[in-house]
């Protein structure tokens, strides 16, 4: 009889998660593999089995976190109206931040010093903003949108999402300030003030 798999797919998200703990907590300095080995309850040599070296495991995490971003943003119901589509795709985003708070860290602000993803890891990362550009292309090919480049109106959005959703991962916005009840709205004021017509209707 075969003998069982013991480093599987439920080991390598589980050595994931925890070497995202390690670097969120204490810095990249805290990544030994001996030491994630040891909290995962499994050998180094699992660990090199599964990920290789330690820069191709900091490759991993950042592949893993837009594969996990990927898929929340590409699972949105999108309606066709731009303003609705954009705050759902906004709200995604920071549920995706919520969901994995140590992933985003690596993915959006290096928190690695020296670390480049290799060039797969960096296709997943440029696909996973692909819904957000189709809307705007559309929006703004239809005349819902200002007549500016749709990459100029997709990475500001992108810039004022990621703003508001890393001060309040990192505990920097005003403490009587109440992310819950005002993200939808400063999303959708966002939105709005890319309207080409201020009722959002194209003239005839």
């Amino acid at each position: 009889m075969a003998r069982p798999r013991t480093h599987d797919e439920a080991l390598r998200l589980k050595l994931l998660d925890r070497a995202g703990e390690l670097i969120a907590a204490d810095g990249p300095k805290a990544l030994s593999l001996r030491k994630l080995a040891a909290d995962a309850g499994t050998s180094t040599t699992a660990v090199y089995s599964l990920f290789g070296s330690k820069p191709d495991l900091v490759n991993a995490l950042y592949t893993e976190g837009f594969r996990r971003f990927g898929a929340r943003m590409a699972g949105t119901a999108l309606t066709g109206d731009a303003v609705e589509d954009l705050v759902t795709l906004g709200s995604a985003y920071r549920a995706s931040a919520l969901a994995d708070p140590n992933l985003y860290g690596i993915m959006f602000t290096r928190s690695v010093p020296g670390f480049e993803p290799n060039e797969d890891a960096e296709q997943l990362a440029r696909e996973t903003l692909k819904p957000l550009e189709r809307i705007i292309t559309r929006a703004v090919a239809d005349g819902v949108f200002l007549d500016v480049p749709p990459p100029t109106i997709a990475v500001a959005c992108w810039a004022f999402v990621h703003g508001l959703v890393s001060l309040e991962l990192t505990g920097n916005l005003p403490e009587e300030f109440d992310v819950t009840s005002t993200y939808e709205t400063a999303l959708r004021a966002n939105a709005a003030g890319w309207l080409a017509h201020p009722s959002g209707s194209v003239p005839s």
